[in-house]
C-alpha cells in the first residue's frame, strides 16, 4: 500500500480535528472521486460528507475541475478546499 497526504482546511479541519492526514490508498491507485467516501469512513460521526458536497479538490497545488478524471497513485498532496465566507 502507498499513501497520499490530505490537507484539511476550514470546515473539513473542524470536522476531522486535523489539518493534515496520511491516508493509505491501494497500490493500483484510487480515483479522486472515490476519496470523499474513503475519508468519510475514516471519520465516522462527523458531518464530513456534507462538507465534501460543497468543497473542491486540489492535487499537488493544482485545482481539479472534474475529480472523475484524476487517479491518485501515491505521494500526492490532496487539499480539501471548502467554501469560506467573510466580510
Amino acid at each position: 500500500m502507498t499513501s497520499i497526504t490530505v490537507l484539511y482546511f476550514a470546515a473539513a479541519s473542524t470536522e476531522t480535528g486535523l489539518t493534515v492526514e496520511k491516508v493509505p490508498i491501494p497500490t493500483q491507485g484510487l480515483a479522486l472521486s472515490s476519496l470523499p467516501g474513503l475519508l468519510v469512513s475514516r471519520h465516522p460521526g462527523t458531518n464530513l460528507e456534507q462538507v465534501f458536497q460543497t468543497s473542491q479538490w486540489s492535487v499537488d497545488a493544482e485545482m481539479v475541475e472534474d475529480p472523475t478524471t484524476v487517479t491518485l497513485r501515491g505521494g500526492e498532496e490532496v487539499a480539501v478546499i471548502c467554501p469560506v465566507s467573510g466580510g
